[in-house]
């Protein structure tokens, strides 16, 4: 069995996907609080610095998971709720062009 797809204790979902990137699932976790919806929110928080969570978020919404409202302002989708409680697969998303 391949140690990098089993499940672990953390109940995290595992970065599954060629186009995520390892800090993807705690920005769609984090992205759940009420009080966090920018990516100066994400830095604030040591997720990752402003400019990597802006792009970050932009590709988690091309993907569904994040949805913009306004410039630099994002909320979890149904799928991305349906994501973190490893309903889906990142694998079998489509990027929206």
């Amino acid at each position: 069995m391949d140690e990098s797809n089993s499940p672990d204790d953390n109940d995290e979902p595992d970065v599954s996907a060629e186009w995520m990137a390892p800090v993807d699932g705690d920005i769609v976790e984090l992205m759940q609080s009420d009080d966090i919806f920018t990516p100066d929110h994400l830095s604030d928080e040591d997720v990752c610095r402003a400019p990597d969570a802006a792009y970050r978020c932009r590709e988690l919404t091309k993907y569904g998971l994040l949805k913009k409202y306004a410039p630099g302002m994002y909320d979890i989708t149904e799928l991305g709720e349906q994501y973190l409680a490893g309903e889906v697969d990142p694998s079998d998303l489509e990027p929206d062009e």
